[in-house]
């Protein structure tokens, strides 16, 4: 067999990339979610894709998103204008379920609620790094969003 003559080390990694290759080619687009390996100190490795402020949320693209987040993340690029006086504001993070930095690092935008009788509870808050974090449960919960 072909993995026979390959060091034990490196034949995990061969295997998954053969089986990448495999799907590719029966599937298309389509490859196997690949886990990292751990290091030596028992921690997974960071997927490259993922960055570190991420950590600890689960993670959206904007594509995963209610088309009313689209928008207003469109309007956040933009710069403006935003629907809602609040929009822009700084975000306190007084929940603390964001990583802590000095007030003024976050700014809140309002994703508008369909049939909401008012802003709804839906946010996107941006970080000065770039960061961007979802929430639809008013700040109990947040996702990363990854552009």
């Amino acid at each position: 067999m072909l993995l026979r003559s390959v060091p034990r080390a490196v034949a995990p990694v061969l295997a998954t990339c053969l089986l990448a290759l495999f799907g590719l080619l029966l599937g298309g687009c389509a490859t196997p979610t690949v886990v990292p390996a751990a290091h030596s100190s028992g921690r997974a490795a960071h997927a490259s894709s993922t960055p570190a402020w991420a950590d600890g949320h689960h993670v959206l693209h904007p594509a995963d998103l209610p088309p009313e987040a689209r928008t207003t993340l469109a309007l956040i690029d933009r710069g403006g204008p935003y629907p809602y006086s609040r929009d822009g504001i700084v975000f306190g993070n007084y929940e603390k379920e964001l990583p802590a930095r000095t007030r003024g690092y976050y700014h809140e935008y309002t994703v508008p609620t369909p049939d909401a009788p008012d802003r709804g509870a839906r946010r996107i808050v941006t970080g000065r790094n770039g960061e961007i974090f979802y929430t639809s449960d008013h700040y109990q919960s947040f996702e990363a969003v990854l552009r």
